[in-house]
């Protein structure tokens, strides 16, 4: 058996597949189900762009992730509880959203929707601590490769499934179905145990909550951790930005609910596979930070094929070319995407301390999420004032400034294994 595939075929890598895809089900509802939902039910594109607003718990988790490293019940554990309660909540809530109008019930759905978001938020929370604490420095990058392509595969359900089924079925029926994918999640919960480290915990709140940015700070400076916090806020900003109405301009250029649910998720899914594996394994010989220069290119050179797409304009009949435009345009972003994320992502665990993994993974991946929840709310109205393609043309310059501080914080020659913690 090939080295790589053993590496593979472990159990560790196997409850990457379930923290990913548990993670990733509920972020993809918000991105790509509840803009068609609305988008189908006649709301306007400046009130669904309003409702990137609903993400800010992915921006604030930080604040509350000393909680989850100091409080938890014994029954399960600090990091298995937090999990599960969180995934409970998350089947609930995503099957009750179905059941409100987005005509009539809009703050409703507005704060159900919210409520939603802070369960997903703080499940990250709980299981990127549990990954960062199973692995092994060397078993970061494929580990955190696997857990990037399982977040992704889970959303081939709000995005494919369910917008295929949204044409057969009532919504509430469609929203009850794609909670019903949190099970498995729940189920690899209770089948682990805890990692060994993660019985170590703080004290008092207090230490859990000064200890891990007095740490980070002493370790990489003041200058050197302003530099990782500003990259960590640029390096997917213009494509967080680029993919924010993403389903909304499918459906503006033409494209059928049906359409995107069978080419455009799929033609964006399994490339990005492809990506993060291939990505994942050639950062065992790259190492991140070459990874971070290479997939960083392919990632802002992919969004030009939306500007392309938005040049050829709406069309009024939809036929092989046009799908196979779509499918060309998406593959190649997601191939991009793919690879980027990997490298990004094994970038944020490197960056963290294993004695105050939740607070500081909490604080990296929330200022990460700071485009996708404030400059995304402006989509909208970008849009409406640019023009689809000038919208693009702006996310493609956007990716330009974190590829800029590339070698302060990750430079082509690292000094040393360790470069990213001593910027």
């Amino acid at each position: 058996m090939p080295v790589w595939l053993k590496a593979l075929l472990t159990r560790k890598m196997l409850i990457c597949v379930f923290t990913g895809f548990s993670s990733g089900l509920p972020l993809y509802l918000l991105l790509n189900l509840l803009p068609a939902w609305l988008r189908s039910e006649g709301v306007n594109l400046k009130t669904i762009g309003f409702f990137a607003l609903i993400q800010f718990p992915y921006t604030w988790k930080f604040l509350w992730s000393p909680f989850l490293d100091r409080y938890a019940l014994p029954i399960l554990g600090r990091r298995r509880f937090w999990s599960l309660s969180m995934q409970i909540g998350l089947l609930l809530s995503i099957g009750l959203l179905g059941g409100l109008s987005p005509n009539t019930d809009i703050v409703p759905v507005l704060w159900l929707a919210t409520l939603l978001a802070l369960f997903s938020a703080t499940q990250d929370i709980a299981l990127d601590a549990y990954r960062r604490e199973l692995l092994s420095d060397t078993e970061l990058g494929l580990g955190n490769a696997v857990h990037v392509n399982a977040y992704r595969v889970a959303g081939l359900v709000p995005g494919s499934l369910s917008l295929i089924l949204a044409d057969l079925l009532p919504w509430s029926q469609v929203f009850w179905i794609t909670a019903a994918f949190m099970l498995p999640g729940m189920v690899m919960v209770l089948s682990v145990n805890e990692p060994d480290c993660s019985q170590t915990k703080p004290r008092t709140l207090r230490e859990a909550v000064v200890e891990p940015f007095h740490e980070f700070m002493g370790r990489a400076g003041l200058q050197g951790a302003l530099l990782v916090l500003a990259f960590i806020f640029l390096y997917k900003l213009g494509d967080s930005l680029c993919t924010a109405l993403a389903t909304p301009f499918y459906l503006d250029m033409g494209f059928t609910k049906t359409d995107i649910g069978l080419i455009a998720k799929h033609a964006g899914l399994w490339p990005a596979v492809i990506g993060g594996l291939i990505g994942g394994l050639w950062m065992v010989r790259l190492g991140i930070n070459r990874a971070l220069w290479l997939f960083g290119v392919v990632q802002l050179l992919s969004i030009l094929g939306f500007a392309w797409l938005a040049w050829l304009g709406p069309h009024t009949a939809i036929g092989m070319d046009q799908r196979l435009a779509l499918a060309t345009v998406i593959g190649f972003e997601a191939l991009g995407v793919g690879l980027g994320t990997v490298a990004f992502v094994a970038f944020i665990a490197r960056s963290t301390h294993p004695a105050y993994t939740a607070t500081q993974y909490a604080l990296f991946t929330s200022l990460a999420a700071v485009p996708r929840t404030f400059f995304n709310a402006s989509a909208g109205w970008l849009v409406e004032s640019l023009g689809w393609f000038n919208f693009f043309l702006l996310c493609t310059a956007l990716a330009v400034p974190g590829m800029l501080l590339l070698p302060r914080v990750a430079p082509w020659r690292p000094a040393s294994i360790d470069a990213t913690r001593r910027v």
